[in-house]
């Protein structure tokens, strides 16, 4: 039987001929269109039912349902992850008008201006200049000195709570007088202050329990708390405790997870006595009623150990003599979680004293003395300055302690005086406000005395912590870093990955998604290895790296381990583990150069060499299931031009002699820990 239309039927069965089909009546299509309406909203209620109950073919509702090679929990691969999906970019150390060095050099830029150029507004430098960055950063902590904040405003306003003493009218006069009069106050003024001078009563004015203290940190708690965009933009309330003993660096930043009402409760720690202390044991101690007190949480991060004289990471006593016992290890490990091992004064990873065979250990090396140079450095003191050799003490020291004093995760920052932070070769306006852009900014030192000078183009345009956290508040950032997991970098913003585990394979790092093989087999950058499992011979790691999209492309992948063998004696060794443009190792493993192509005349390079994204799953050839260890990953970019090369274009100006004029960038990923 031929098929029927809705509108139009044959005729009857056994009628002669082939009539014309004839048109339904009005009472016949009614009935019709009510029958498909019908038929229509049945059809959609099953559809619907059947969603509901996961019972429509096709569709995928468990987990069983889904292939064992991918590592999603349901089709959409970015529904119900449990791990932090992007990096949140920003700077844990600097500085505004309200720390007294800063402003002695000229810094005129209170936080809230900090706080807007951070998040990416164009503002007005300290000397003039417009500057905005090229991307606005995720988060920020202002660390100004806790010691003499707001000093310097009444120095210069010539205050009677500084010029009725003779520093401080000896400062004062400097400063009215300006030019180098004023250059000299304020480098007498730093001077006095790191080998201990200041006039204790006139400094009391400045110091926690003064009226003039207390409104000061209640303005920094109001700008933080003013600033804070939970989900856009984080802002840290935070400090840095300036820790000198006769110049050696030991400085601290201080950072609070909380907001305003348990920031109020205390005040920030001081260096200078009676309420003060440089004793790092002091500072926990402070921490630990802080915690107390408002049932809240912070945490401290050193910096610059290259300026510390071998005082940063002590191996027998500290520098008081106290001898380093199980207490000083549980207590550093405790709240000095992070390091941070990069920034304008000097790069602090590596010395290639400390590691010969290491061809990139000598990047932004500072080892001319302390922080004023008022010692000169010794060979035998930098073993207890540099971040690398740290975490080999470290090994030794858990061995003897019981606890790991020096396990930390990694962090950049700027430690900017300008109250900007650039941290771009291309829009670098230096450490403090006298080395803003001008043509004479490379003219004269960033240090001299008679032990030792620091030529101004050694200052690094670096750098910037990276954070995997699962958003954008303090919580969240906070909570990042105090498990670790975060990577800095010296500017650049490439995107890094570091797991490590058991039994990585190639299939988990060409999955496109390894984030979720790397979770769910190993653990992530900052972490422990898991005990192996029955029968495994050595951990594998998995990397990741992908280069800036506004930057240069990335020469190689290294993994980084250090040891403590059966004697008690540590070793080092850098691994090559993935690079760029199809290079082969030398008999000794050694690795070509990747070429450069800086260009010093336009201050520009090409990405006609490098990669844009390099991976691999590394397996340790020299695993010993005996002995302790760890790993992290260091990623170069290709060569690029540094700062000053951008103020020789500019300019018009000639780059200083000895000044090198390409670099390479790079990122430190937080280690990876074994231990047996």
């Amino acid at each position: 039987m031929e098929p029927r239309t809705l509108l139009a039927l044959r005729s009857p069965e056994g009628e002669e001929g082939n009539p014309e089909p004839r048109t339904l009546n009005k009472e016949a299509q009614m009935k019709t269109k009510l029958l498909f309406t019908l038929a229509i909203a049945s059809l959609v209620l099953l559809l619907l039912s059947t969603a509901a109950t996961g019972e429509m073919v096709g569709i995928a509702t468990s987990r069983e349902t889904l292939s064992k090679t991918y590592a999603g929990k349901v089709y959409s691969p970015y529904a119900q992850r449990s791990f932090p999906t992007i990096p949140l970019w920003g700077d844990t150390h600097l500085h505004t008008s309200l720390s007294f060095d800063a402003g002695g050099f000229g810094n005129r830029l209170d936080p809230r201006t900090a706080y807007r150029f951070a998040r990416g507004e164009e503002v007005i430098s300290s000397t003039g200049q417009p500057v905005r960055l090229a991307r606005p950063l995720d988060f920020l902590a202002i660390t100004d000195h806790s010691d003499g904040m707001g000093f310097i405003d009444d120095v210069l306003a010539a205050s009677p709570l500084v010029t009725n003493y003779e520093q401080g009218a000896r400062w004062s006069k400097g400063f009215k007088a300006g030019g180098q009069e004023a250059v000299d106050a304020t480098l007498d003024m730093i001077t006095t202050f790191s080998q201990g001078k200041v006039d204790p009563e006139m400094f009391a004015n400045y110091s926690p329990g003064s009226r003039r203290y207390a409104t000061i940190w209640d303005k920094v708690i109001n700008d933080a708390e003013a600033f804070n965009d939970p989900g856009q933009f984080t802002a840290f309330i935070a400090f840095e405790w300036t820790s000198l003993v006769k110049g050696a660096n030991l400085h601290r930043n201080v950072i609070l997870r909380d907001n305003g009402d348990r920031a109020r409760q205390i005040v920030p720690f001081t260096t200078f006595p009676p309420m003060g202390s440089t004793d790092p044991l002091d500072l926990y101690k402070y921490l630990e009623n802080y915690e107390k007190r408002t049932n809240g949480a912070v945490m401290a991060l050193a910096h610059n150990g290259n300026l510390s004289n071998g005082l940063m990471f002590p191996i027998d006593a500290q520098y008081t003599g106290r001898a380093l016992d199980e207490f000083y290890a549980e207590q550093r490990a405790k709240w000095e979680r992070i390091y941070e091992i990069t920034q304008i004064k000097g790069d602090g990873e590596a010395h290639p004293f400390l590691s010969p065979n290491d061809e990139f250990a000598d990047y932004g090396t500072w080892d001319v003395g302390n922080l004023d140079v008022s010692e000169a450095k010794t060979d035998d003191m930098l073993a207890k300055e540099y971040a690398r050799e740290a975490l080999k003490i470290g090994l030794a020291l858990e061995k003897k302690l019981g606890t790991n004093p020096y396990k930390f995760g990694f962090t950049g920052a700027t430690d900017s005086h300008t109250s900007l932070a650039t941290a771009e070769e291309n829009n670098f306006f230096g450490k403090h406000a006298g080395y803003e852009p001008s043509p004479e900014r490379l003219t004269h030192p960033f240090m001299k005395t008679e032990h030792g000078e620091i030529f101004s183009w050694q200052q690094l345009a670096s750098g910037i912590t990276a954070v995997w956290a699962h958003e954008n508040t303090r919580a969240s950032i906070f909570d990042a870093m105090d498990r670790k997991e975060l990577y800095a970098t010296t500017g650049p913003r490439m995107i890094v990955r570091f797991f490590g585990g058991w039994d990585f394979t190639d299939a988990d790092i060409n999955s496109r998604e390894p984030a979720f093989r790397g979770y769910e087999k190993g653990v992530p950058m900052g972490a422990d290895l898991q005990p192996p499992p029955e029968g495994a011979k050595a951990p594998s790691f998995m990397v990741y790296a992908l280069r800036d999209v506004i930057g240069a492309n990335l020469d190689r992948i290294q993994i980084v381990k250090g040891w403590l063998d059966g004697a008690g004696k540590t070793h080092e060794k850098v691994y090559e583990v993935a690079w760029s443009d199809g290079r082969m190792p030398d008999a000794d493993g050694k690795l070509p150069a990747v070429g450069n192509t800086v260009d010093i005349a336009s201050a520009s390079w090409t990405n006609t060499i490098g990669a844009s994204q390099l991976a691999a799953v590394w397996t340790d050839p020299d695993f010993d299931h005996r002995e302790s260890a760890f790993y992290y990953a260091r990623v170069l970019e290709i060569p690029t031009p540094p700062w000053y090369a951008y103020d020789a274009f500019r300019f018009g100006i000639e780059i200083p002699k000895g000044a090198p004029t390409s670099q390479q960038e790079r990122a430190y990923t937080s280690p990876i820990w074994y231990t047996p």
